[in-house]
Parts: structure tokens; C-alpha cells; sequence
């Protein structure tokens, strides 16, 4: 009777109860507001964030970089540092500049059939990849490799893609890719290059699993490659095969870029838009095309003079129908400005003696 008087009844209040906040949705990114997306390459030489500057400065609301030297192997990791990595997302968060693109080492062959060159490839795109995550890039561009000679007659393509394929797989084993995709860019056919066909971009798609794969349209390259884009007929088919082969939906991405080398020559040379063969009203039609609508275009054209990137952002916007005003400086030096030539040693001993000697009897 005492241990009933003694009980006492605990009463649940739901508002007591432990609920988690709910994670926050997902930031839509300042750049995914429907705008049209104009942007050019810009150089990361001195200060990685001054290539969100220049692009700002020429008009250009979307850029692509290489997150180190594309020309060379680079020692260790090169890694980024995450201070310099946090200052760069926050300030191109501040610009509103989007898509954020990073190309590939051009060096990285990773369908080669020599094994040192493989290894090494594989090696430098998982870097590419830690990098290009440290900055918070939206696509890494990825060209596909070379078959090379080294493999037997009539399996060369289809063993160096499937290597390919495997290459990537292993470059982004243990990573986290989060938002980033990789993007195949079709090539001009020149050499043993994978890619001047959609269809060998799609064999690698496949055999990538559950990679975010997706491909880079290079108009360039599309004309070397012998789909005529100068014309609406030659468009309309080039994009409609573009579509049966890989699907226009997993296009994220075009190069615009003219073309110094005739149609079908697969030689790849980039000239000023509008100053190739494909021409403005070619790519007034590519720029303004529906089934294009939603992509970045980011030009990689040459800077022959100062001014020319500012030139060919402007050229772009006009061929949408839109004025930019450029704020800042012209873009990055004309590349034959970048080294000056280094002067002749000059001769010694019995040489020098010989030079002055046939000059001598140069002047009489």
C-alpha cells in the first residue's frame, strides 16, 4: 500500500523529445541563376585568385584555368594550399563567376600502352582532381589520350579506351568528387588521338561506371574533325549526331573556338572568333542555338596582341545580343611576349679570333 502511494506517473511531452535540425538544403550556386555564361581561359601565373580578376576585367562571367603548369610534370602533389584554395572560392563567390572549369595536364595520356607513362598519367589526374575539388570546380576537362603505335593491328583503339576508362576509375579511386564532373573533350582527330568520334567518348562514359561523366564540345576541333558547323544544315547534323552518340544532355560544356585549318584537315589550331573558317555567322548560330541553351561557352582562342581576350569575350556577347563593358586589364600577354629571346653567346679564344678574321675580309 506504501509502494503505491509512493508512485509516481512520468508524463511524455512530444516537445521534449531531441530532433536534429535538418541539414540545410543545398546552396544553388550564384552562377545557376539562367544568364547566359559567356567566359575565356585566364592564366593563374603569380596569384591563383588573379585569374577570377582577369576574367571579371574582361567581361567574362565564367572562366577556365589549369590549376598548375600544363606543360610539365609537376614534383609531388602540388597541392594547393587550403588558404589559398578558401580566398579563391570566396572571392569568385563574390564575382558570381560560373561555371568554374580546370583542363587537364596536357601531358596525361592515360590509354597509353607504355606502362611508365600510364602510371605516371594516372598519378597527375588524381591530383588534378584533388585540386580541382580544393577550388571548388564545377568540370574538369579531360582529354581522352593517345592509342599510340605500341599496341597489335585492329585492337589499338578499343584496348587504349578501355584504358582509358580504367585510368579514371583509378585517378578518382577514394575520392569524394562531390559536385565536380569530369568532361571528355571530342579532338580533332590528328595522330592516334581518341575522340574525333562521339562514339569513342560514349565507349569511355560506359566504362566509367559511376563517374560524373560528361562531355566538352570543342567547335574547333568538330570542324577539324569534318562536321561543317559553318552552316545551319551542317549544324543541325553535327548536333544530331552529337546527341545519337553521346546525348546533347550530357553536353555541359563548348569550347568556341574558330578554326585557322581548313574543314576535315584534323589539325588543331584555334584562331580569333570570326577570323577562321567557321566564321561569325557560324557562330552566331552555334551561341544563339536552343538545343544549346543552359551551356557555358569559354573561348581558348590566341593572343597574338594585347587586347585579344578582351576582343573575343566582347565578340561573343555581341553575337548573343549583349554589350558587357570590360573593367579591367587586357587578359594575359601575347604568348610570343612572354620570354624574351636570349642573345648569342658570344664566341672566345681561337673562335672569336677566327669570327673577327672572316669579318676582316668580309670589308674589303
Amino acid at each position: 500500500m506504501a509502494d503505491e502511494q509512493q508512485r509516481v506517473d512520468l508524463l511524455f511531452d512530444d516537445s521534449d523529445e531531441y530532433r536534429p535540425e535538418p541539414p540545410p538544403a543545398p546552396e544553388i550556386p550564384a552562377w545557376k541563376d539562367g544568364s547566359r555564361r559567356i567566359g575565356i581561359h585566364t592564366s593563374i601565373a603569380g596569384d591563383i585568385s588573379g585569374a577570377l580578376e582577369l576574367a571579371h576585367g574582361l567581361g567574362a562571367n565564367a572562366l577556365q584555368i589549369f590549376s598548375a603548369s600544363p606543360r610539365m610534370w609537376t614534383r609531388g602533389a602540388s597541392r594547393i594550399s587550403e588558404a589559398d584554395a578558401a580566398r579563391f572560392r570566396a572571392r569568385r563567390k563574390e564575382l558570381r563567376l560560373g561555371p568554374l572549369v580546370i583542363h587537364d595536364n596536357y601531358l596525361i595520356n592515360m590509354a597509353s600502352a607504355n606502362p611508365v607513362l600510364r602510371a605516371r598519367s594516372v598519378q597527375a589526374f588524381h591530383h588534378e582532381l584533388v585540386r580541382a575539388m580544393a577550388l571548388g570546380a564545377d568540370y574538369l576537362v579531360v582529354h581522352p589520350g593517345c592509342c599510340g603505335t605500341d599496341r597489335g593491328p585492329g585492337r589499338g583503339m578499343d584496348e587504349a579506351i578501355a584504358a582509358a576508362a580504367q585510368g579514371l576509375r583509378q585517378a578518382a579511386r577514394g575520392l569524394k568528387l562531390g559536385d565536380l564532373q569530369l568532361l571528355l573533350e571530342n579532338m580533332a582527330g590528328q595522330g592516334t588521338s581518341i575522340g574525333s568520334k562521339f562514339g569513342e567518348l560514349r565507349a569511355i562514359i560506359d566504362a566509367c561506371g559511376e563517374l560524373p561523366m560528361g562531355v566538352c564540345v570543342d567547335t574547333a576541333h568538330l570542324f577539324a574533325a569534318g562536321w561543317d558547323i559553318r552552316t545551319e544544315a551542317g549544324l543541325e547534323k553535327a548536333l544530331a549526331d552529337i546527341d545519337a552518340a553521346v546525348g546533347l544532355d550530357r553536353v555541359r560544356l563548348i569550347h568556341v573556338n574558330d578554326s585557322k585549318t581548313p574543314l576535315g584537315s584534323r589539325v588543331d589550331r584555334h584562331e580569333h572568333i570570326g577570323k577562321g573558317k567557321i566564321g561569325l555567322a557560324g557562330f552566331a548560330r552555334i551561341l544563339n542555338h536552343p538545343l544549346l541553351a543552359g551551356r557555358a561557352f569559354i573561348a581558348e582562342t590566341p593572343i597574338d596582341k594585347p587586347g585579344d581576350d578582351r576582343k573575343n569575350v566582347a565578340t561573343l556577347w555581341k553575337l548573343i545580343g549583349q554589350v558587357v563593358v570590360a573593367t579591367g586589364e587586357d587578359g594575359m600577354k601575347p604568348r610570343k611576349a612572354l620570354g624574351k629571346k636570349r642573345p648569342a653567346p658570344k664566341a672566345s679564344g681561337a673562335k672569336a679570333r677566327k669570327g673577327k678574321a672572316r669579318a676582316a675580309k668580309a670589308g674589303k
